[in-house]
């Protein structure tokens, strides 16, 4: 990192194990890898059956700057680092056909439960449920450091975790090895989400403008599950999941913040709810939309139900590395790790060629 502050609740802790690191357009508003979209740079994993798997052999807990993380790991302890990171209304099990796959074949995978789900928890009941972008990025940096062995990794993310992902890669590029994010490019700032999009695009995000009225805060305490599963359904319409599988994701909505996060972070995107100041400074930062120059590969499903970009003409220009575009095919949906596992594990392979 150049010039731009850290907390120091996640700073201490990089300073003492590391010592001093040097540190697109508004996408966060608004995945099986087609053979004609590209070439894989290396030997293919072997097929993955999405819903193989139904847990994660290893859970554990650790203390993460203002965080007590749960996360599942997998793969051997000194293999390559690769974390992965999940969004809403969704969590790990998005990933738990992902991680063995790349266990496999020999990396260190990580799989954390963001802040507000599973068994992530605040250490003091005094610290305030932020769900700003820059925070719940720094929750990925403080991981790191928690697990010290982790310098760098490549992180693999979509939804909310694919915005920690792209600001990790843009701002703390020595510590990203290499970024696969499902559906491109999220950095974006208060001002920026401002500015109304047309009346289409704007109807799909009908639970933005939900939640940040009281009636919504209380409709999604009292509905979670009903609330979430109507995501799903929207967001990956050709998706024929069970409720046995959604509701081991369900069960994560349970934490005590869920509601809280959930909420701050949608207000907070339209300025609507203040973060806090010791983030000010990196969120100027990324307000800046950076460019990002770690290998990336940016994913998509032929059917995603969520808003998204028809393909990546709008954000390309903002990856100046190695660089590839791949569309999962076959009626894949927004959650493309969990509905494609091979073309998400694949990618994380194949990324740290390019």
């Amino acid at each position: 990192m150049s010039n731009t502050e850290v907390p120091e609740d996640v700073d201490h802790d990089r300073r003492r194990f590391f010592g001093s690191a040097a540190m697109a357009l508004a996408a966060a508003q608004l995945g099986m890898m087609g053979s004609a979209d590209a070439q894989t740079k290396t030997s293919p994993l072997p097929a993955v059956k999405p819903g193989t798997n139904t847990s994660f052999a290893s859970l554990k807990q650790i203390h993460a700057g203002v965080l007590n993380v749960g996360y599942a790991e997998a793969g051997p302890a000194d293999g390559p680092a690769v974390i992965l990171l999940h969004g809403w209304p969704y969590d790990i099990h998005s990933f738990v056909d992902v991680a063995p796959a790349l266990a496999s074949a020999g990396y260190r995978v990580i799989v954390p439960y963001n802040r507000g789900y599973g068994t992530t928890h605040f250490r003091s009941r005094k610290t305030f449920r932020n769900a700003e972008q820059a925070a719940v990025a720094l929750d990925v940096i403080a991981l790191m450091n928690a697990l010290k062995k982790i310098r760098e990794a490549t992180i693999g993310a979509f939804d909310w975790g694919a915005r920690s992902a792209n600001i990790i890669a843009a701002l703390w590029p020595e510590r990203c090895q290499g970024l696969v994010s499902v559906g491109g490019y999220f950095l974006t700032s208060q001002k920026a989400q401002k500015s109304p999009l047309p009346p289409p695009a704007e109807l799909q995000w009908w639970y933005q403008y939900y939640f940040v009225t009281k009636r919504g805060e209380l409709g999604y305490t009292k509905y979670r599950h009903d609330f979430a599963k109507l995501i799903w359904q929207t967001a990956s319409p050709k998706w024929n999941f069970d409720d046995a599988t959604f509701d081991r994701t369900a069960a994560s909505f349970n934490n005590p913040d869920h509601v809280a996060i959930v909420m701050h972070d949608y207000r907070w995107r339209l300025g609507l709810a203040k973060g806090e100041s010791k983030y000010a400074r990196l969120e100027r930062r990324i307000a800046a939309t950076p460019v990002i120059a770690v290998p990336t590969i940016c994913l998509e499903g032929d059917a995603n139900g969520a808003p998204h970009f028809p393909d990546d003409s709008p954000y390309r220009k903002k990856f100046t590395g190695k660089y590839e575009y791949r569309v999962s095919k076959g009626g894949i949906g927004h959650n493309l790790p969990q509905e494609a596992p091979h073309d998400f594990a694949q990618a994380v392979v194949d990324v740290s060629k390019l």
